[in-house]
This record gives C-alpha cells, structure tokens and sequence, in this order.
C-alpha cells in the first residue's frame, strides 16, 4: 500500500507502503529537502476567500484551481477519477487538475520548497520519506480534516475512518498523512486448485511444511515471492515476528529499545523462513513482484504473499476458473504470543504540501475521496477495501470477501510495525537483509544481530531525532 505493490509501508502499500526506497529522498546531511532550493520564494496562497460552511469546512474558493498527482502503481487511477466527480458535483466551479505517474519523489520531491502540487499520493518504491517530511516542516497537519464534517455522513471525517487509519498517519502528536486504501496482507492461494487436489490452507509453518511435498509432487512450488524489493518479504518476516513474539517485542523494535531484535520468539520467527529457503520451497528466479505474481497466477508456485491490492494490479492476466483467495500469514503454532492477529492497515498516503497554493482545496478532496459514494467506488474498482468504513459492502468477490472474513475475525490489535517509517536507515537495511534472507545468503541468527546493531547505531545517534510509538 503500500498499500500497493510498490509500497510499503509498507506503507503504507502499502505503504504501505509504504517504504521502499525511503533513504533516497534525504538531500544530503547538511542539505535538507527545503532548503535544497534555498532563495526562492514561497508561493503564495489562495485559500482565503471562501465561505467556510458545512459543505465548504475550509473555505475553497469558487473559480480556484487544484492540482492533484495519483501514485498509479496496483490501484490504479480510475479511483481517483471517480473520486474528481464526487468533489465536482458539491464544488462544480473548481478545477482539479488531475495527473498520475509512478515517479513520486522524482518528480514532486524538487517542487516542495518552491510551488508543489497541492494533494500529492505519495507511494511506491520511488516514495519520498515520510519522517524526513515530516522533521523538516515540508507537510501540512491535517488535524482539522479529522474534525471536519463527514463528506456525506454524520459525525466527523475521523468517525468514518477504520481502525488504525488515524494512528497510521499520525507522527510526532499530529496527523499528517491520510491513507486511503486499508490493506489486508497474507498468503494468497487459489482456492480451485486447493478444492481440486483437497488441501487444506496451512495456518501454522509445520502445516506448511507438511503441505510442500504434495505440492512440489504436483510439479508446482509451494511459495513464490518478489526477491527484487526488499520490503515485500520483510511484510511476511515482521508478521512472523509479531505473531510468535508479540506486540511489545514490535513496540521495542520500533522504539529502539536495547536488545529488542533478540527478544524471546523473534529468531524461531525468521527460522521458520530460513528453513523455507533452505529446504528449497521457493521458486527458483530474480522476479520482482509482478514477475512473481503472474507465475503464481500461472500455477507455477503455490502461494504468493502479498497485500489486497493484488487482483486489480492482475486482473488482465488472470486466467479463468482461478479463485484468488487471501488466508492469514502462518504463526509458529503452540508457542505464539499473538497467534490471531493479523497484517493489515491503511496505506496509499495522501500528503498535502506547506507550500501548497491551494491546502484548502486540497483537504475538500481528500474529504470526498473518504467519502461513503467515493470509498464504494474505490472498493468496487480496486477489489480492495478503502480506509472508511463499509466500503465493500455489497462488493461480490471471492479475494475480497476472504480478506473481509479476516478482518471479521481478528481481534483489536493489528499487526503493525513503524521503524521503517521512522528511520530511513533502519528502512534501508531491513529491505537489505530480508533479501539476503530469502535468497539464502543470510542466516536468521545474522539477520537478528545486524538489525540489533543497526538499530543500535541509530539509537546511539544524537543527530537523528527519535520517534516514541505508543503501546
């Protein structure tokens, strides 16, 4: 999310991201990303003017301008066209200037010390760091968009949202980053092939391993992954890690806190992968995630994990009679901590730039884009749930309704891990190792000590400001 395939955060596609790439944004140590263009002068506003009411909470202007710049990465785009119609039929004398590209931090990144977009999507792997964003002032807060009425509801914007949507956009006490698609991960199976030859989807890593040799006996491998971005397997190593460990043993990672990443439950976590790797379940090949997604879809591998995205980033190369269907990364069995929860969150981030010309007309968007007719939409075109409640509702398909029965049945915590948000470093070498990881250069017993002594170097920084996640 990212959540998107590009993403993600992880985000944050996810998100998703939500994270790829993050280190890449930072200009240079003594350089930062607004005073890269130091001189030039501020744009100037034309928020003011406008009659604030409860269809207008912040005062746009009629005859005002908007421009708007999509990540178009697994979700595609027609979304957010949908959603230009929505905010056109309450404000038709506005003109949002609507554009899409993949290229995120290349092409908005130059622009946010000068004249920015207004309302950037920000995500994919060429996402622009969202702690460096924020630290240097180059996002607006979006706290009055929270308090602002729901676009076509009662109660506030903030009342429509789905859990953790809020918490996932808010950095240092203030809301800063609206997520608008809330993405569920896990291992996707097809669910006529599993009826077909009687297999039952694993829940645990020793059902799994039980599994793989009556699926490598049918010719196909049991798991397939993108080996190119890191961030993709490091999804499915954190769930593991959270699900045997536990919630607290996240919390510390995220906080830094000494010998967090040796805390009991993390290296059975990321044995469980290592022996995936070196028991040879994986489908051998360098593919990145669509690479690795149409195999799969091809019937070459099992299972795939991946976040909710998946069925609109394929739809044009799923073949008939394939029934994607999503179940929930596999725990360690007996010994688990939080052996229910499960991976989802909201991703696909919506920033709006301090030095936007137009914050006004940009927050109205957003209020439309989390609107009850724009979120059904969304759901309807994407197969994947928006970040506001009941958005798919209705919506009749098999990969979607499998990620909605986990969501129905998982309890309050959701897995979620914010270091790679924080720190654009720590970001950068978790991507690293979960490659090395997975391509069986790395042991988890190395994965476990070079993430404690990264994390420890950045703890030990007094240049780097720390980031504090609440329990």
């Amino acid at each position: 999310m990212s959540v998107t395939p590009e993403n993600a955060a992880d985000l944050s596609r996810r998100s998703l991201l939500r994270r790829a790439a993050a280190a890449g944004l930072l200009v240079t140590p003594a350089a930062g990303l607004l005073s890269a263009c130091a001189g030039s002068e501020p744009s100037k506003s034309d928020e003011a003017g406008g009659t604030k009411s409860k269809d207008n909470p912040f005062g746009i202007k009629d005859g005002s301008a908007v421009k708007v710049v999509i990540f178009n990465g697994g979700l595609g785009d027609q979304w957010a066209k949908e959603d230009k119609a929505v905010f056109n039929a309450k404000h038709p004398n506005v003109t949002v200037n609507m554009s899409s590209t993949q290229k995120i931090k290349t092409e908005e990144q130059p622009k946010m010390a000068t004249q920015p977009s207004d309302l950037i999507m920000n995500s994919g792997a060429d996402i622009m760091d969202i702690s460096t964003l924020v630290n240097e002032g180059a996002i607006e807060p979006l706290d009055d968009l929270l308090t602002a009425p729901a676009w076509d509801g009662e109660g506030t914007v903030a009342d429509t949202l789905l859990p953790g949507t809020v918490a996932d956009g808010t950095f240092q006490g203030k809301f800063f980053v609206v997520n608008v698609a809330f993405t569920v991960w896990g291992n996707w199976y097809n669910g006529a092939l599993f009826a077909k030859e009687g297999w039952e989807p694993p829940k645990t890593f020793d059902e799994f391993f039980a599994l793989a040799p009556k699926i490598k006996a049918k010719g196909i491998a049991p798991y397939v992954h993108d080996a190119v971005h890191g961030y993709y397997p490091r999804w499915a190593l954190m769930a593991t890690i959270w699900k045997s460990a536990g919630k607290q043993a996240v919390v510390d990672i995220d906080n830094l806190k000494e010998n967090a990443w040796k805390a009991d439950g993390i290296l059975p976590a990321l044995q469980a992968w290592e022996k995936l790797v070196k028991d040879k379940l994986l489908l051998p090949g360098n593919l990145n995630h669509t690479q690795s997604q149409q195999a799969w879809l091809d019937g070459r591998a099992a299972f795939i994990q991946v976040g909710t995205w998946l069925k609109n980033e394929m739809a044009a190369t799923i073949p008939p009679g394939f029934e994607m269907k999503l179940s929930d990364y596999w725990g360690l069995g007996a010994t688990d901590k939080a052996p229910k929860d499960v991976f989802a969150g909201a991703g696909e981030g919506l920033v709006v730039p301090s030095k936007a010309p137009n914050k006004a007309a940009a927050k109205e968007l957003i209020r439309a884009i989390l609107s009850k007719s724009g979120s059904a939409k969304f759901a309807e075109l994407t197969k994947s749930l928006a970040s506001t409640k009941g958005s798919g509702d209705g919506v009749q398909d098999s990969a979607l309704a499998t990620a909605n029965e986990l969501m129905k049945n998982a309890p309050k915590d959701l897995i979620k891990t914010k270091f790679w948000d924080f720190y654009a470093d720590l970001d950068k070498e978790s991507q690293n190792l979960s490659e090395e990881l997975m391509a069986g250069r790395l042991t988890a017993q190395g994965f476990v000590d070079k993430m404690q002594a990264a994390a420890d170097k950045i703890a030990k920084d007094p240049s780097v400001k720390k980031q504090t996640r609440d329990a």
